[in-house]
């Protein structure tokens, strides 16, 4: 499906060594917390009462019965039940999609939610927040200190919001899909997967500033940007896959520039992917513009897309990527198997934590890829895991951590880095089929991959 990386290939010729795969660093699980599927906030006193009740327009009609649509991971996937239905009472917390590199003064976590349901039609009642949060290994437990609402009472989005109307103008999953976050000077920045948008808000999540993002000079739009209108010709009208803006956006320490990389390979022309490598654009935030500088992630083999991207150092940052795929594949379905329901259709295979050199570029502008760490193949001698591992093979001393969407990464200290997944709350399971999974937070002892150069 998608070639080797070309400069691991490169660099092995150039040794006289074969051309195989990059190397693979092991990690141990050091701690395993997790925040419950079904967690919920109230939405601030003054946003519509709309916001009361989230999910009712996430099937092909409007529903305001609470709980009475049961969630499921969809045909794709098996359609397992999820055991959480919609709408819900409150705002869901969900899966997580974005750890920012600074920390708070108190030492907790930035993190942020996505757009709600995973659409802009169906997030219309979904509001944008980002939270502090404090994972406790220790107890097993991830706590919330604070949720912060994004809204616009200044009226800096530059089109038409859902709660156009309203006094306070929270913002809604109708308005952006939020996935990456970085915390710098007291401000909040955050990357938006629609336009794709950089967002600039301060630290109460008052929108400051929207930009548009340009490369080469040119304004990327993607299907739900506002102002395409559908139908559209992809590569032509606009390049940004839909669900492909910015998933990962990078803080480089000493410069203040925002690393921003795109989930899925842009369109060409044709309407084709231009090829298995994603771009990544840097932002001045001291200039409020874009750099013109651009450069190029190489996909591994069998990766579809990209979850996060974290820098560790002034040069080095780490980088999620994934399939599609949920589930342990010992449990994957047999060919042309008929009943899915005890079964993964697009088991989990490929689930990495990459860390890369900015500062090594080659000629075509490919970031050096160093190597990388396996989610599935994570050792647990000492019995960190929480949960019972559901699988068809004996993981007795191993860890794997299985989510369709891995979203989270950052560099804890110079041995451990943290990850989470964002769980697509009710849509995704990955731990136990018929059950949504949790946000799950893995602290992974990794000092010889922290080192790596």
């Amino acid at each position: 499906m998608f070639k080797t990386f070309l400069l691991a290939s490169a660099a092995a010729l150039a040794l006289g060594l074969p051309a195989a795969a990059e190397t693979v660093f092991k990690s141990r699980l050091a701690g395993h917390a997790y925040l419950s599927a079904l967690t919920l906030v109230a939405p601030p006193a003054d946003a519509p009462r709309d916001a009361l009740v989230s999910g009712k327009f996430t099937g092909k009609v409007r529903n305001d019965r609470p709980m009475s649509a049961p969630g499921d991971v969809g045909p794709a996937y098996g359609s397992h039940a999820t055991g959480i239905s919609l709408p819900l009472i409150g705002q869901p917390v969900q899966g997580m999609s974005g750890f920012a590199m600074n920390r708070a003064d108190d030492g907790s976590v930035f993190t942020l939610t996505d757009n709600g349901f995973g659409t802009k039609a169906n997030s219309p009642d979904a509001l944008l927040f980002f939270h502090r949060m404090k994972p406790d290994f220790a107890a097993g437990a991830v706590e919330r200190l604070d949720t912060v609402f994004l809204h616009d009472p200044d009226r800096k989005v530059p089109f038409r919001i859902a709660y156009e109307g309203t006094e306070s103008r929270y913002l809604t999953g109708a308005d952006f899909d939020p996935e990456s976050i970085q915390y710098l000077n007291g401000e909040v920045w955050i990357g938006d997967e629609f336009g794709p948008y950089i967002i600039r808000a301060k630290a109460d999540g008052r929108v400051v500033a929207v930009y548009p993002t340009l490369l080469d000079g040119k304004v990327l739009t993607g299907p739900d940007t506002p102002g395409i209108v559908v139908p559209a010709a992809p590569g032509k009208d606009f390049r940004v896959q839909r669900s492909g803006g910015y998933e990962g956006m990078a803080l480089q320490p000493g410069t203040n520039r925002l690393w921003a990389m795109l989930e899925k390979p842009i369109l060409g022309d044709d309407g084709e992917p231009e090829g298995d490598f994603l771009r990544v654009i840097t932002f001045d935030t001291d200039k409020g513009e874009w750099t013109g500088d651009s450069f190029r992630f190489k996909l591994a083999d069998g990766a579809a897309a990209i979850g996060d991207f974290n820098f560790i150092d002034e040069t080095r940052a780490l980088v999620i990527e994934r399939d599609n795929g949920e589930g342990d594949a010992s449990l994957a379905c047999a060919e042309g198997a008929q009943d899915k329901s005890a079964c993964y259709p697009l088991p989990a295979r490929v689930k990495h934590v990459v860390l890369v050199d900015t500062s090594k570029v080659d000629a075509e502008g490919f970031i050096h890829r160093i190597g990388h760490i396996d989610l599935m193949d994570i050792d647990d001698p000492d019995g960190k895991a929480i949960p019972e591992i559901v699988a068809g093979r004996d993981l007795n001393g191993k860890f794997t951590f299985p989510f369709l969407t891995i979203e989270d990464v950052m560099r804890v200290d110079d041995t451990h880095i943290m990850v989470a997944n964002d769980n697509n709350l009710p849509f995704s399971g990955g731990r136990e089929i018929g059950r949504a999974a949790n946000n799950e937070f893995i602290l992974l002892e990794a000092g010889d991959f922290l080192n790596a150069r």
